[in-house]
């Protein structure tokens, strides 16, 4: 049993494809129990975000829980796979996991929001020798996945009147057809660089899937949730903007709010200087796409803009 913090963590033995059972005991019934997955790539955008909302946090090597110290609550670092059945449990308060891995679970949980990370499709897929071009040719067959409560699902919706022996392997997954171990696999194709090397394509897909932020439905923390959701929302918002600020003459002033009209309107301040010509002058400040910041910046110099400068945003509120 590991012990930080006043949280008692208790695990035990878990069985292939499911959620290991582990026990949350806290001596403070206010404390707010948040799981972050533990490990691989959606472990470092999961620590971006956290950073960029300003959840800052303290880790003891080996330790899987974390005390914030800028929040009042805990974070639990836990196998992707198993959170959304956590939160729908009751054991955490919230968690960030894929909508493909609540579909698997069958968890009960409410989907706050989505976080634009991990997009990727879960998808039927086959050696391209075979031909297949329907799911339906694959039904009766071989089906090799991690995801076989999904796999099932689906080919038991496809008419045939044979059942497909779906089989399941918790990595390596496209290794599977090449082995002669599956006619087919269910798997997650994300750039189909990996699905490709294997001498696989896709089929048919089962679903489209990305990670999100998700809530246990009886939490006690509705405050804390709403909070961290707008934070998130802040932060998201912000990596999509850049803060832009410049000069222009009043002439051309309402040329360049055209050129950057902001999420609803540039700020303009009038400046005390004048040029030869007595045409008043203006500062501009204004939220820009990051996509189009260099296009925006090479029509505002064209225009007679001066002292353009290009700012990043580490969060905000809109």
């Amino acid at each position: 049993m590991a012990t930080f913090a006043g949280l008692n963590i208790s695990p035990e033995k878990g069985t292939k494809g499911k959620a290991r059972s582990t026990s949350f005991q806290t001596h403070d019934p206010e404390r707010f129990l948040f799981a972050v997955p533990k490990k691989g790539r959606l472990y470092n955008k999961c620590l971006k975000l956290l950073e960029g909302a300003g959840i800052d946090f303290f880790r003891p090597n080996r330790l899987d829980i974390a005390q914030s110290t800028s929040l009042p609550l805990t974070l639990v670092f836990l196998p992707a796979k198993d959170i959304a059945l956590y939160v729908g449990e009751g054991m955490v308060d919230m968690g960030i996991t894929g909508e493909d891995i609540i579909e698997e679970s069958g968890a009960d949980v409410n989907v706050v929001m989505k976080l634009g990370l991990g997009k990727c499709k879960l998808c039927v897929q086959a050696p391209v020798p075979h031909e297949i071009k329907s799911a339906k040719e694959l039904v009766g067959k071989r089906i090799v996945t991690s995801f076989t409560k999904l796999a099932k699902d689906f080919f038991d919706k496809i008419p045939g009147g044979e059942t497909t022996k779906i089989s399941y392997v918790s990595g390596s997954v496209e290794a599977a057809c090449g082995l002669g171990l599956a006619d087919g696999i269910v798997d997650l194709v994300e750039t189909g660089t990996t699905m490709r090397a294997a001498g696989l394509e896709i089929v048919e897909i089962i679903m489209n899937t990305e990670t999100v932020l998700i809530s246990n439905k009886k939490t006690r923390h509705a405050g804390m949730i709403t909070k961290i959701k707008k934070r998130f929302e802040g932060y998201q918002l912000a990596m999509k903007y850049d803060m832009m600020l410049y000069n222009i003459s009043g002439t051309n002033l309402e040329a360049a709010k055209k050129i950057t009209p902001g999420i609803k309107a540039p700020t303009v301040m009038a400046l005390s200087a004048v040029n030869d010509d007595d045409d008043k002058w203006y500062a501009i400040q204004v939220m820009v796409l990051k996509k189009k910041t260099s296009q925006m910046m090479d029509n505002l110099t064209d225009l007679g803009a001066t002292g353009i400068l290009v700012m990043e945003i580490k969060n905000c509120r809109t």
